[in-house]
Formats: structure tokens, C-alpha cells, sequence
């Protein structure tokens, strides 16, 4: 009773809704205007990039950036000096250059090309060159070599950090000295063609993150106009009077203009743009036009012979009822995306601007468009074409024309009886439903094979989501022909057998001379090989057969011997002194530590990571362990998926609170099983696809959700409450209704996202197959799995039917009883 009373007031709400934008078309038309174009100027004026990429896409509140200042605060940078490339714990501005040899050839024997490089870095105008870190990588070592020795080696790893000590001014230098090394490495390049260079400097993230916006300029405007297009044929019809080809390209436009808004709103509140929102005009699109070809369709199912007002009004009953509810769906899982739970500043941005374009959409959609349907019918009513907009000619006065002018022409009389009750079933997508499909689809023969396929689609599913990897690597945002990913990949395959050097920094006094300390700090660095003041003084020791076994003695003989001799002055840095009258203790120190690796450096770093740190609490030495990539990597994984399952535990509650409360409890039970196949199905076959969990994955992810309730629910409810004698019936009355909209939409949205294939950018890549595989899903599940399994399971359709013969019986016997009492009328019975 309550969700009878509930649904027809929402019915009546969007119906006395209906009436006022038919009434007052031309208001619910400028408003929307006015404010795309105030808030369009704006964001052309507000435009501004987002600069700090580590803020974006870098876990919010991590423990990694904790230790990052508590090791600055102990050991402040000092860029000034020469020191070892394990000594710096942040990179600041810098510039890193691979030098790889020919296959087969030896770096080491290109002594000549690599010093010259290193001069031309060193003449370099405005250089600050503080330090010089060497690396080989692709090393070969000698046969039976006890020490190790290096025999050959396929690149050497140079990297020139520069001084900035904060200071604007220095950094402004250092950012000019960057590129012009990027543009040294290039003209370098072609001079030494027996070497290849690889660059990177410490803005080439940044750049190659936003290279990704510029790249796609062009692919978003041809997805657009293929959206256009597509949305235009697939409204179109043969008859001249009932085709609204304008109506789909009014209803393109009105997504975009709402997005336009959102646009302007956003910079206005000083947000600023990065390319993770480039998904944003494509996952607005997929929702909005769902909107636009669903009132499409509720306007060819109401009567025709009513006044164009009223007809508006019934359609908004019809279709506003439930994209009310998807709408409020979407703005609920964006909204928890973008609330403080979600750990990744990239996803909450995206999250913000995604939940004003949802209330802009609706908005637009309801007054923009439906003004615009309000005028199409008018059209309509007073029996004007389509798209010429002139009065369309009688038929008698057509059967005079030639053929071309009749096609033309024809408002279909030819091909409808005036009495058939619907003329739009014509519409060429609705009669291959009615008349091939929806039987091909219900045939017996058929359900054994879906079932099958289901199972396929299930197992793969599941085989996928046992396999999801996170994607902490920040090269999957990147422009995928970008010097930065050439850099990284060359680097993985030749640097990669050592992680990269983690600091071992002890924060509390700590009695080095006792023996138990020393196996302590031994068996933390088990496993490593170590950069390590401790080991070198301790053998220090030994060789020089000093005893050091009390406080004084230690830090005396380290002060005054150790510390002293050349080889080890470098480790001054690593120890802090404090002194207190006569006695010098140590209150802290630092070592470095550096795991071997396979392939798969990036895991095993996390792994080293998520080992130590326990070890840190359960041991009697309190330390912390630092590198500048655990910022990225520190609980990454855990951090992208919570606003999934934030926004998916949002959307199973807000169905199960209103299991009893909307059109039919089973509706949102099915609904339920629906999004949940889907939502699994996407994931695991992402998977499969080689997709890491990064932050626009999750994206995607969150978007499905919405998607799968913006398909499937018009057809679950409509299935639902359908009053025909069996389940077929009633799945064959859903897909008429609903079919034509979940099509147009499905294959204007997948149609769109072509052109992303050819943008060479690895963000664009991941946003092409996560959606690609959404709407494939969705259309997987609306035209295949539910209508086969709707005719398996629950709802029942008995009651109905006996609903049917108990009135058809109650009227054979009153008309029985007429017949009696009125014998000589039979005739008017």
C-alpha cells in the first residue's frame, strides 16, 4: 500500500512537473541557456592545470608521508655537498639520464661518449650540479670472480641533482635548468648515435601526466559528433511526422551544455583541471542520453490524439519517475566517492565534479530537453515536418508526386491503418525487437545456449577477480609514447634487479656498543645489502684492534679515529650528536638499505615495506624506513578500492532500505543480482585485460554500478508490474518498451569511445576498455541473461491470470443477466 501511495505521488509529481515545462517552454528553455553561457566564460577565464601530481594520485593520508618528515626533520637535506646517491631521501629538482649501448656492445667500453654527455651537463648555463649517483645496469659479471668483478654492462644510470634549499627563486632556475637538460639529452641523442638517451627530470611526470588532455582534444570532439550521429539515425524514422532526428541531436547537445556548466562551476570554486577528467564527459554522456532516449520513448507510447501538453505529461510520468531514482543513485555513489573515506585526491575531484554534472544533467534534461520535446511536438501536432519544419501535404495530393517525392514526404499512410493504436511502432529499432528478436530471444532452444554462456561469462568473471593486481605505478596515467614511460621501461628492464634505496633511520637513543644491539640491528638488515656506518665502524674496530665496549669508549674512538679518516667522513651525516657537559651521546642515526629484486620490482618493494614496518613495533630498536616512492605505494591498494566499496555498500543499502518502499520489492531484488553480475563481470574481465586497480579503473568501477541501475532497473520494474498471462509475455512487453532506449543509448555511448583508441596515452587505454567492457556487460545482461532468466524465476504471473478469468467470468454473467431481463434487445446487449 505505501509504495503504491509513494509511487503514484512521484507519477503525479512528474506529471504536474510535465505540464509546466509544456506550458512554459520558452523559460525552461533560456535558463538553462543563460547559465552555460555565464558559466561557460567563466571557465575559459578560470582555467588553471593542477601542478602537484603527488597530491593527486598519491594516498591522502598515508604513514609513508609521516616518516617522509620525521626523516627531514632529523636529517635536513643538504644538496651542497657531494655525497653518496643513497644519501638524498627526497629528490627535489633533478635530472636523470640512461646511457644504453647497442645490443651486443659494451657501455663501459663507450667511455668517451658517456664522459662527453656528462661535460655538456656540467657546461650547462644556471647548472647547480650537487651531486652525481652511477649506476649499471644489464651487468654481466666475470666467471668464478670471488670479488664480483663487472665484465661487461648494456647502460649506466646518471643522475645530477641540483640545489634549491626551498627557495622560489632557486626553484624557478631549477625548473629552467631541467629543461634545458631535456633539450640537451635530444640534440645529445643525435650526435652520438652509437648511444641512446633516456631522460627524465622531476617535472617530466607532470608533463607527460598532462599530455594526455592535449593529445585527446581532438578524439573528444569526433567522439562527440559520432554520438551526434548516432543518436540522430537511431531517432530518425521513415515517417516525416513522427521521426525526431533533431530531438536526438538536441538531446546530445543538452548533455554537453549541462557538462559545459559543470565545467564552469568547478573553476569558479577554484578547482583546477587534471586528466583524470577527461572521464567526465563521457561517463555524464552515458547517463544523460539514457535520460533523453528514454523520454524519447515514453512520448511514442502516449496516445496520439491528445494535446501535445498532455502527452508531455504522461511521458514525464512515465520515464522521470525512474530516472529520478537512477539519478539519485548516481549522486549518492559519487558523493560517497567523493567523501573524506576516499584516500586518493584524483577519485574525490572526479567524484565533486561528477555529482554537480549528475544534478546539472537532470536539470537539463528535464527543462533544456524537455522544452525541446514540448516544441517537437507541437510540430507534430500540427502536422509539420520533421525536419523541413514545412506543413506536410495531404495524400491525395501526394499520390500525384513522384516516388523521391513521396519517401520524402510520406507521414506514413501508406504503411498504418488510421485506427492501428500505435503508428510508432514503426521505428525501424522497436520493429526488429517486436518481430525478430523478442521471439528469437524466448524461443525454447535458445535458453540452454544463454545458460551456457552465462556460465562462461561467470567463470571467467571469477577466474579475474581472484587475479586483480593494484596499480601504484603511476606510468599507467602517463602518455604512453612519452620520454617519462621510454625512461621507466628501460629502467625496468636493465635497473631493476635492486629496489631502490630504502633509509633505515633509528629515532631513539640506542646502546650501539652492546653486543645484544648489534645482532639486533644485524638481523634487521639480514637479507639487504647495506650502506651501513655501524657495520663499517664495527669492522673498523676489528681491524684495529680497538675494544669499545662501554658508551665512552665507543663514541670516543668514533668520534676521534673513525669519523676522521678520509674513506669515512661521509658518514658524519648519518649520525646526530648530542651533548650534554662532557658527554656526547648519539640520539639518532641512519643506514641504507637496498633488497635484490626480480622483475617484478614495485611488488617486492611493498612486500619489504609491509615487513618492516610491523618489525619496527614488536623490536626493542624503534626505527622507520623511508624511500620517496612509498608515498605512491603505501597502502595504494587498499585506498583505490575503498570508494568502490564505499559507493557500492551505498547503493545495496539505499535498495535494500527501499525494498518495500518502491514499485515492487522483487524489482530491487533482482536489481540487486543484476548490477552485482555485472559489476563482478566487469571487474574480473578488466582483469584479464591487464588493468590495474589504479584510480581511474576505480573510477570505471564506480560508474558501472550506476550504469547496470540506469539499464537494467526501467526494464526489471516495467517486467515487474506487467499484467500479461505469462513470463514471456511480460519480457517481451519489457523489451518493447524499454529496448529501443537501452540500444540507442548502449550504442551511442560504446560508438563514442572509439576514438579513445587512438589517442597514445595509457589513461586513455584504461578508460576505453573499462567502459567498453561496462556497456558490453549492460548489454549483455539486458538483451541476453535477464530476458531468459526473468522467464525461469520469480515473479509469477498466475495471479494475473486468474485476475483476468475471474472478470472475464464476473462479465459473461452480468451480460447473462441483460440478456434475461431484456429479451426482446438482444441485439443492444
Amino acid at each position: 500500500m505505501l509504495r503504491q501511495v509513494l509511487r503514484r505521488g512521484l507519477q503525479s509529481f512528474c506529471h504536474r512537473l510535465g505540464l509546466c515545462v509544456s506550458r512554459h517552454p520558452v523559460f525552461f528553455l533560456t535558463v538553462p541557456a543563460v547559465l552555460t553561457i555565464t558559466f561557460g566564460l567563466s571557465a575559459l577565464n578560470r582555467f588553471q592545470p593542477e601542478g602537484d601530481l603527488e597530491r593527486l594520485v598519491a594516498p591522502s593520508h598515508s604513514l609513508a608521508k609521516i616518516e617522509r618528515s620525521l626523516a627531514s626533520s632529523l636529517f635536513p637535506l643538504d644538496q651542497s655537498k657531494s655525497q653518496l646517491y643513497s644519501d638524498l631521501h627526497t629528490p627535489g629538482r633533478y635530472g636523470r639520464v640512461i646511457l644504453l649501448s647497442p645490443p651486443g656492445d659494451n657501455i663501459l667500453l663507450q667511455a668517451e661518449g658517456i664522459l662527453q654527455t656528462h661535460r655538456a651537463v656540467l657546461e650547462m648555463k644556471d647548472g647547480r650540479n650537487s651531486f652525481i649517483g652511477h649506476q649499471l645496469g644489464g651487468v654481466v659479471e666475470v666467471p668464478n670472480s670471488k670479488d664480483q668483478r663487472v665484465k661487461s654492462a648494456r647502460a649506466i644510470q646518471i643522475t645530477y641533482y641540483l640545489q634549491t634549499y626551498g627557495s622560489a627563486t632557486q626553484d624557478l632556475i631549477g625548473e629552467k635548468w631541467e629543461n634545458e637538460f631535456c633539450k640537451l639529452m635530444r640534440k645529445l641523442q643525435e650526435e652520438h648515435q652509437d648511444l641512446q638517451l633516456y631522460s627524465l627530470a622531476s617535472f617530466s611526470l607532470w608533463r607527460d601526466f598532462h599530455k594526455t588532455s592535449i593529445l585527446a582534444r581532438s578524439k573528444v570532439l569526433v567522439s562527440l559528433v559520432l554520438i551526434l550521429t548516432t543518436a540522430t539515425l537511431s531517432s530518425s524514422m521513415k515517417d516525416c511526422l513522427r521521426s525526431k532526428p533533431f530531438l536526438g541531436l538536441l538531446g546530445v547537445l543538452t548533455v554537453c551544455i549541462s557538462i559545459i556548466t559543470a565545467a564552469g562551476i568547478f573553476f569558479i570554486t577554484d578547482g583546477k583541471y587534471n586528466s583524470t577528467l577527461l572521464g567526465i564527459p563521457f561517463f555524464a554522456m552515458g547517463h544523460g542520453t539514457k535520460g533523453v532516449f528514454e523520454l524519447l520513448s515514453g512520448w511514442r507510447r502516449t496516445k496520439e490524439n491528445l494535446p501535445f501538453k498532455d502527452r508531455i505529461a504522461d511521458a514525464y510520468s512515465d520515464v522521470m519517475v525512474t530516472y529520478t531514482m537512477t539519478s539519485s543513485l548516481y549522486f549518492i555513489t559519487f558523493g560517497m566517492g567523493a567523501s573524506p573515506f576516499t584516500n586518493i585526491e584524483a577519485v574525490k575531484v572526479f567524484c565533486q565534479n561528477m555529482c554537480v554534472s549528475i544534478l546539472l544533467n537532470y536539470f537539463y534534461i528535464f527543462s533544456f530537453f524537455g522544452s525541446c520535446l514540448v516544441f517537437a511536438g507541437q510540430l507534430e501536432q500540427n502536422r509539420y515536418h520533421s525536419i523541413f519544419c514545412c506543413k506536410i501535404p495531404s495524400a491525395e495530393y501526394l499520390d500525384r508526386k513522384p516516388v523521391w517525392f513521396q519517401t520524402v514526404m510520406s507521414d506514413g499512410h501508406q504503411q498504418t491503418s488510421h485506427h492501428e493504436t500505435n503508428p510508432y511502432q514503426h521505428h525501424f529499432i522497436q520493429h526488429f525487437l517486436r518481430e525478430h528478436y523478442n521471439e528469437w530471444i524466448t524461443n525454447i532452444y535458445v535458453k540452454p545456449f544463454v545458460v551456457i554462456l552465462y556460465l562462461i561469462y561467470a567463470s571467467f568473471s571469477f577466474m579475474g577477480c581472484l587475479q586483480i593486481s593494484d596499480g601504484a605505478n603511476i606510468i599507467n596515467l602517463l602518455a604512453s609514447d612519452s620520454p617519462s614511460v621510454s625512461y621507466a621501461m628501460v629502467q625496468q628492464k636493465y635497473f631493476s634487479n635492486y629496489s631502490p634505496v630504502i633509509g633505515f633511520y633509528v629515532y631513539e637513543p640506542l646502546e650501539y656498543w652492546n653486543s645484544s644491539v648489534q645482532e639486533d640491528l644485524r638481523r634487521l638488515c639480514s637479507g639487504f645489502t647495506a650502506v651501513s656506518w655501524v657495520e663499517q665502524y664495527y669492522q673498523f674496530l676489528k681491524v684495529s684492534n680497538i675494544s669499545a665496549n662501554n658508551k665512552s669508549d665507543f663514541i670516543s674512538v668514533l668520534q676521534s679515529a673513525f669519523l676522521k679518516k678520509p674513506e669515512f667522513q661521509h658518514f658524519r651525516n648519518d649520525i646526530i650528536f648530542s651533548k650534554a657537559g662532557d658527554e656526547s651521546n648519539i640520539i639518532a642515526s641512519r643506514l641504507y638499505l637496498v633488497a635484490r629484486t626480480s622483475r617484478d620490482k614495485q611488488k617486492e618493494v611493498i612486500e619489504v615495506l609491509e615487513k618492516l614496518r610491523p618489525l619496527s613495533l614488536s623490536k626493542s630498536i624503534r626505527f622507520i624506513v623511508f624511500n620517496p616512492s612509498f608515498v605512491f605505494m603505501d597502502h595504494y591498494s587498499l585506498s583505490v578500492t575503498v570508494p568502490v566499496l564505499i559507493a557500492g555498500f551505498g547503493v545495496l543499502l539505499v535498495l535494500i532500505l527501499t525494498f518495500f518502499l518502491v514499485i515492487h520489492p522483487l524489482g530491487n531484488f533482482w536489481l540487486i543480482l543484476s548490477v552485482t553480475s555485472i559489476e563482478l563481470g566487469v571487474l574480473g574481465l578488466m582483469t584479464l585485460w591487464n588493468i590495474d586497480m589504479d584510480c581511474i579503473s576505480i573510477l570505471c568501477l564506480i560508474y558501472t554500478l550506476n550504469f547496470a541501475i540506469d539499464h537494467c532497473a526501467p526494464l526489471l520494474y516495467t517486467f515487474v508490474l506487467a499484467t500479461e498471462h505469462t513470463r514471456t509475455q511480460c519480457i517481451k512487453s519489457s523489451l518493447q518498451e524499454h529496448g529501443t532506449a537501452i540500444l540507442q543509448n548502449v550504442t551511442s555511448f560504446l560508438i563514442g569511445l572509439v576514438p579513445l583508441l587512438f589517442v597514445p596515452s595509457n589513461l586513455t587505454f584504461t578508460l576505453f576498455k573499462c567502459l567498453l567492457l561496462t556497456g558490453g556487460c549492460t548489454l549483455l545482461h539486458c538483451f541476453v541473461i535477464l530476458p531468459v532468466f526473468l522467464t525461469f524465476f520469480p515473479p509469477s504471473k498466475k495471479h494475473h491470470k486468474k485476475k483476468k478469468r475471474a472478470k472475464r467470468k464476473e462479465r459473461e454473467e452480468i451480460e447473462c443477466i441483460e440478456i434475461q431481463e431484456n429479451p426482446d434487445h438482444v441485439t443492444t446487449v
